[in-house]
């Protein structure tokens, strides 16, 4: 087993057979907010045409959302998540490595929602479908058969904001803002919400700059420079990122942690929450 944020395409390549390995494909894709809903979408028929052996799949739309919060994209309460989870077969000693066709972003909203909810050993492919199929490594259109598993969801609230907490901590200068939102919706010029602009105090890294050309995650070393143009170093208190609705945020906190940022927490309801509530203040 291994605790690495980011597992290589040859990582996984030599791992394929490993017995406590769970593959998890969570393929989907994203539309501008300006063209007719649905915005939306898994890619589950990619997935039944040709996956990683052994992947099963998820659908990052509706099986780890909750369907009844309007801001959609927002994390599964416990019941929903460990039906989830227990689907797919994963318990404790369970190693995920997820992967999509994204740069990563579903997959890292995966590695996210695992971590809130106690499992620890989830990691990101590193470059996802895109380029484990550019380097012509090994497909499969065969389904798994996975023996349903016992997992328990035991949410950890240190990862996790709420838009009190960011208003209550707007006050200080101890927690930096990241929003990886475009620049144009930074800059209050387009939304996914009512309102347009930013929280106050945010600072923008738009997550696609996050990204290198082979669709890989920047070098640490790399990350921590992009991040120290914003301020956030070894004394930075706390890192908080937000995006439209948690999961391009998501994406930015694990490169926040591959950079070796501990003190790292999203908001998870972002630009869709705070956006739609007229009672919180914005900037443009």
């Amino acid at each position: 087993m291994t605790d690495q944020l980011l597992v290589s395409t040859q990582w996984l390549h030599d791992h394929l057979d490993d017995p406590n390995l769970r593959i998890v494909d969570i393929r989907g894709h994203v539309i501008a907010a300006s063209e007719p809903p649905p915005h939306y979408f898994n890619h589950y028929d990619d997935y039944l045409q040709s996956h990683i052996p052994g992947a099963v799949f998820v659908d990052w739309v509706h099986e780890i959302t909750d369907p009844n919060d309007p801001r959609h994209a927002q994390i599964a309460r416990p019941d929903r998540y460990e039906a989830f989870a227990r689907r797919i077969g994963i318990d404790a000693d369970t190693l995920v490595v997820a992967y999509d066709d994204a740069d990563s972003m579903f997959a890292a909203r995966l590695w996210w929602s695992l971590n809130y909810y106690g499992h620890r050993h989830v990691a990101v492919l590193d470059g996802g479908w895109l380029k484990w199929t550019a380097e012509g490594r090994p497909t499969s259109d065969t389904i798994p058969h996975i023996e349903p598993s016992h997992f328990e969801a035991q949410p950890n609230e240190n990862l996790r904001r709420t838009a009190d907490q960011i208003l209550a901590g707007l006050q200080t200068d101890e927690r930096v803002l990241l929003d990886v939102r475009s620049s144009a919706e930074f800059a209050g010029q387009a939304a996914r919400a009512s309102r347009m602009g930013h929280i106050p105090g945010a600072v923008n890294q738009p997550r696609p700059t996050l990204v290198q050309p082979d669709h890989t995650m920047p070098p640490p070393d790399q990350l921590r420079q992009i991040f120290a143009q914003h301020g956030i170093n070894a004394d930075t208190a706390e890192v908080v990122p937000y995006c439209n609705g948690g999961v391009s945020a998501s994406y930015a906190m694990l490169a926040l942690r591959v950079a070796g940022f501990e003190d790292v927490a999203m908001y998870d309801g972002s630009w869709k929450e705070w956006g739609n509530d007229d009672s919180k203040p914005i900037e443009s």
